[in-house]
């Protein structure tokens, strides 16, 4: 029987047997090649300590409100760890037109042998040609925050931009910054991402662990400090050397998905002088702040070309590369408990290349 990955308690994930359902007439059947899993949002809930156990946001208020008792959020033993695929459909719906045997395709979904996805007007659904870039197509979602980021900290040419948090998310702005023609200070406490960061086009690459960030920015600059920042690690020491380095009246676009800050943070110095402007950025909210020109969809789009035209270089990004049948081991070493050892989890199923 094939099996899928399942989170089945708090920090422990598993291989698990399933069965594979009949398909409805608008559905498709995918062989999974290659998955890959989120390695920011999905690890609170991982671990057991998700805001969305406890509480649920209310669409209409726009607040965090309990949750029903009984009505947990996590659904531990159900929960396909993962979030994009790469795969060739083998079976479809009767209904089913715009695809056919043998495509080869990319979409959100679990780390399983296996995935039904609809396949009537789902825009998710990406047709791929054989030589496009697997690393490319997992890094679908974490580009679509990436640039929602860029457009939200309104980056131009020229400008100068300090990029906090060099995951993913963050050497994917890198390089969205670089091709837009700013200059680009790239900020982590790993070497190795920073090296990436330059290979990808950083002038500049600070470890925030021992040096002054936001005052050595302010000496580089000739024009007072960097024009935006781009903040995605959720660290309160980010955000007050973002603040530090951030030229007068500049835009910090905050994509982390922080928790509570309980300390790092002073908004009694240099952010009453500089008046920063702070802007919580993601791409998954609609309305856009571009609004109606701009809105998830748009997002989505112009991020499956920038990839597939391969403008953006994701290889380097997804690190390490494990087989499936060590997907579970893997998971809770390079996205758990050492996150240090990866950038985004590749896992290819066994005998792909």
């Amino acid at each position: 029987m094939p099996k899928r990955l399942i989170a089945t308690k708090p920090s422990t994930a598993e291989l698990i047997e399933y069965t594979i359902p009949s398909l409805q007439p608008h559905e498709v059947l995918i062989r999974v090649d290659y998955a890959s899993p989120k390695h920011g949002t999905d690890m609170t809930d991982f671990r057991g300590h998700s805001p969305w156990e406890t509480n649920v946001f209310d669409v209409e208020k726009r607040i965090f409100v309990k949750r029903e008792p009984g009505n947990s959020g996590v659904k531990f033993g159900e929960w396909n760890l993962g979030n994009m695929i790469v795969g060739h459909i083998i079976d479809k719906g009767t209904l089913v037109s715009e695809f056919n045997l043998g495509d080869r395709v990319a979409t959100y979904g679990g780390i399983s042998e296996t995935i039904i996805v609809n396949a009537i007007n789902n825009p998710r659904l990406r047709k791929m040609k054989e030589t496009d870039s697997w690393q490319n197509a997992v890094c679908y979602d974490p580009a679509q925050y990436a640039l929602g980021g860029v457009r939200d900290a309104n980056v131009r040419i020229g400008d100068e931009v300090m990029i906090f948090g060099l995951g993913a998310i963050g050497l994917i702005a890198v390089e969205l910054c670089v091709n837009i023609g700013a200059k680009v200070y790239a900020i982590d406490p790993l070497e190795n991402r920073r090296k990436i960061a330059c290979e990808l086009g950083a002038q500049h690459d600070f470890d925030p662990l021992t040096q002054d960030v936001g005052k050595l920015v302010k000496e580089i600059s000739r024009h007072g400090g960097a024009d935006a920042v781009i903040e995605t690690s959720g660290s309160p020491y980010a955000l007050q050397q973002a603040i530090r380095g951030l030229a007068y009246g500049g835009i910090i676009s905050y994509v982390a998905f922080a928790k509570e800050f309980k300390g790092g943070l002073n908004f009694g110095e240099e952010a009453h002088f500089n008046n920063p402007q702070i802007v919580f950025s993601r791409a998954a909210n609609d309305p856009n702040r571009d609004h109606p020109r701009w809105n998830r969809a748009r997002i989505e789009e112009v991020c499956w070309q920038e990839l597939m035209s391969h403008r953006l270089h994701c290889e380097k990004i997804i690190t390490p590369i494990v087989d499936f049948n060590d997907s579970a081991e893997s998971y809770m070493k390079y996205v758990d408990k050492e996150p240090q050892l990866s950038i985004k989890l590749g896992i290819k199923m066994t005998g792909e290349k």
